[in-house]
């Protein structure tokens, strides 16, 4: 079993890899000393080139996302447990933070609004959504979205939508919309997020 006593998993978004979030890893270890952070490439080549996704983009609409988070939801979560198994974090799940950026951010915010990931916390940058109804986060959930007002890639809206849905199925979410911000992940939203993780997973940030 591992001695950190947290574990925070990176999931990329679409056409990335795990390795261009281990950057962000890097910056919250020494932040959040004694936490463990994984970065896992997703389980499929991108189908638009070089990189990774979790589900394919060619042709997808509002009528068909849900299904294809659905379908990813085996990859993903095999994907998960074997970063569990690997860190000595099975069964220690009240312990363990996804943290995803867009396309890793809608399956973040999925496997908390299906219910199958009971993980201390999530936090979604410049995500959406995707989840079909019903929902059935854990009791207890807690979730934090970050998005940019000026994203072309996935509307800030989405996050504003996504807030209110969550609170509505009782999850505890904090959500921060920022200015002048496109679709990355800013300096400000990454202290937010550090700040966050901090106070879920009971880790003092250093400055």
């Amino acid at each position: 079993m591992s001695t950190q006593p947290s574990l925070i998993i990176l999931l990329h978004g679409v056409g990335s890899s795990g390795e261009n979030l281990a950057r962000l890893g890097d910056i919250w270890l020494e932040m959040l000393p004694g936490a463990a952070v994984a970065a896992p490439d997703a389980p499929f080549a991108f189908d638009g080139g070089g990189g990774y996704q979790w589900f394919s983009i060619a042709g997808v609409s509002e009528t068909n996302r849900a299904q294809r988070v659905e379908a990813a939801r085996t990859a993903f979560d095999d994907t998960l447990n074997a970063v569990l198994e690997r860190r000595g974090f099975s069964g220690r799940l009240d312990q363990v933070a996804l943290v995803g950026f867009s396309q890793g951010a809608i399956m973040a915010l999925d496997a908390l609004a299906s219910g199958r990931w009971p993980v201390r916390a999530v936090v979604a940058f410049a995500g959406r959504l995707a989840t079909a109804e019903p929902l059935s986060p854990p009791p207890g959930s807690a979730a934090l979205l970050v998005h940019g007002d000026a994203d072309r890639v996935i509307p800030a809206a989405e996050t504003l939508l996504a807030a209110a849905t969550l609170r509505r199925h009782g999850v505890e979410v904090e959500s921060q919309i920022e200015a002048g911000v496109d679709h990355t992940i800013s300096p400000e939203g990454a202290l937010k997020a550090a700040d966050f993780l901090s106070r879920r997973l009971s880790i003092p940030v250093q400055a």
